[in-house]
């Protein structure tokens, strides 16, 4: 009797060290504009998603690094129904873009410069994919509780930087 009750006490303190880690603190301290965005994130071997519900669809974030330095791949998920227009800044660099909502076309430029556009061979070049409600890749706006998902550039995080602010607007009004 006494090494079952010692078996469940040991499966007991397994189990609540593993939930612990599992529910961690997050590395990030993320303030909105908005009180009703809401900001989700996990973080597994390395990489951070940070997954951001934004219902009026204009907003932005400061994402500021409590960990000594950044997870090797960082991940937003912006759930909006369009993204007329994304900047994330990091001190002096910004990266914009803009998902068209007749074609799904992505633009991609560097700080300010629109009209000199970047490509897949830009060490800042950076896919902006839209996925559907059903985590399936889609090519029609406006997104039906989908979310565009895009991987910042390693060269954005260089440096190391304290935080990274990301603006967005799903479409202008």
């Amino acid at each position: 009797m006494h090494l079952r009750i010692s078996n469940l006490v040991v499966m007991a303190t397994i189990l609540s060290v593993g939930c612990m880690s599992a529910m961690g603190e997050s590395p990030f301290k993320i303030t909105t504009k908005r009180d009703n965005d809401k900001v989700e994130v996990s973080v597994k071997e390395g990489k951070a998603v940070i997954s951001v519900h934004s219902p009026f669809g204009i907003s932005k974030a400061v994402i500021e690094r409590l960990d000594k330095e950044w997870s090797d791949f960082v991940t937003l998920q912006l759930h909006l129904k369009g993204l007329e227009n994304f900047k994330v800044s990091i001190g002096k660099a910004t990266l914009e873009a803009a998902v068209s909502s007749q074609d799904g076309r992505v633009r991609l430029w560097k700080n300010g410069n629109e009209d000199s556009q970047l490509d897949s061979k830009s060490v800042y070049w950076m896919e902006i994919r839209m996925v559907g409600k059903d985590g399936k890749p889609v090519k029609t706006i406006p997104l039906d509780d989908g979310y565009f998902e895009m991987q910042l550039p390693k060269a954005l995080l260089e440096g190391n930087p304290n935080s990274i602010t990301v603006n967005w607007i799903d479409f202008y009004r």
